[in-house]
């Protein structure tokens, strides 16, 4: 079924079927609905070339990665928040782009496919604490949504995060109402913004509970299991060793279970274990029962909602930029207990 089909089924102008599906505000809910349901039922799919020429958009959006940040093209987490993402695009009729780039042609990346109209909009992955991409790309005037966000930087800007601060300060409060007292943070690079306030959120936690943080129980990098395997069991080779461990990922997570097990231990009863639990499709923190207790956020969803926002800024440009700050939800499961 065409646009001009669809339109006569439903007894409305080519012109009032376009704006609803492409989410244009001057049409009204009830109409808007009734015409995406009846594009679902008939299998209807815009053509996007016409889209292309009757916009005068690029109908793609753009995702550009330095060769320092390539870990992220495979990284698991990356792929959910891509996967959700182009889940979004491909309803509104977006392809998308991205683009593998050496660390010092990043920003010239930025511009070339600004200038080009090569992308209509560009969502920034991996924010640092006072981002160069966010002036840059604001002068450019392009829309562009950051995944994440950059605390030093005070201008307004579009943004979408998880609110890591709270999310580390309430998995170390569950580890402390537990009776435990050495607990020790893996943590993600702490270039990055994100991990900047999980860390903060740990010590804030401590700070609370009277406790005195110890530098040999605070290790950061990439999250990756081995690197949770190698931070672990340094720390518990340690004559006085951690009790509990808080950490930034799931993946990290499987490395410090492992290095709890190698030394006979049992995870959950000889030493605790929270995680943030980023909702991986591919990795899931166990089926109906969780097997880490964890602070879970979507990154999915996060790449949905991030996609939906960017789109919105590119249909009103005028608009100001928006911000949306999730919360991660406590979930409990058989890798903590009480202190030995």
């Amino acid at each position: 079924m065409n646009l001009r089909e669809l339109s006569e089924h439903l007894n409305l102008s080519q012109t009032t079927v376009s704006r609803a599906l492409n989410g244009y505000p001057e049409v009204n809910e009830t109409t808007r609905r009734r015409v995406t349901e009846a594009a679902e039922r008939f299998n209807y799919r815009p053509n996007v070339r016409a889209q292309k020429l009757a916009k005068g958009r690029s109908m793609s959006i753009g995702h550009i990665i330095p060769f320092s940040n390539q870990n992220e093209m495979v990284n698991v987490v990356f792929a959910d928040f891509i996967a959700g993402a182009g889940e979004v695009y491909a309803n509104h009729g977006y392809s998308m782009t991205l683009s593998l780039v050496r660390d010092e042609e990043e920003l010239t990346a930025y511009r070339g496919v600004a200038e080009k109209g090569a992308v209509d909009g560009i969502i920034v992955h991996s924010p640092t604490r006072n981002d160069p991409r966010i002036a840059f790309l604001t002068a450019l005037d392009i829309p562009f949504l950051v995944h994440g966000r950059a605390s030093e930087i005070t201008t307004p800007y579009a943004w979408m995060d998880v609110n890591n601060k709270r999310a580390l300060e309430m998995a170390t409060k569950h580890l402390i109402g537990l009776g435990h007292r050495r607990i020790a943070l893996i943590n993600g690079q702490e270039k990055m913004d994100f991990a900047l306030r999980r860390r903060a959120g740990f010590l804030a936690a401590l700070e609370a509970a009277g406790l005195t943080p110890d530098p040999a129980f605070m290790a950061s990098g990439e999250m990756s299991e081995p690197h949770g395997y190698g931070c672990a069991r340094a720390m518990l080779n340690r004559e006085t060793p951690p009790t509990a461990f808080v950490t930034s990922s799931i993946v990290p997570a499987l490395g410090i279970r492992r290095a709890i097990e190698e030394r006979g231990m049992r995870m959950g009863r000889d030493v605790s274990l929270v995680c943030f639990d980023d909702a991986i499709s591919y990795l899931p923190n166990g089926d109906e029962r969780p097997v880490f207790t964890a602070v879970r956020s979507s990154v999915r969803d996060a790449g949905k909602r991030c996609a939906e926002l960017l789109i919105e800024r590119i249909k009103d440009p005028t608009k100001p930029p928006g911000n949306e700050l999730w919360e991660a939800e406590l979930v409990i499961g058989p890798s903590t207990g009480p202190c030995p």
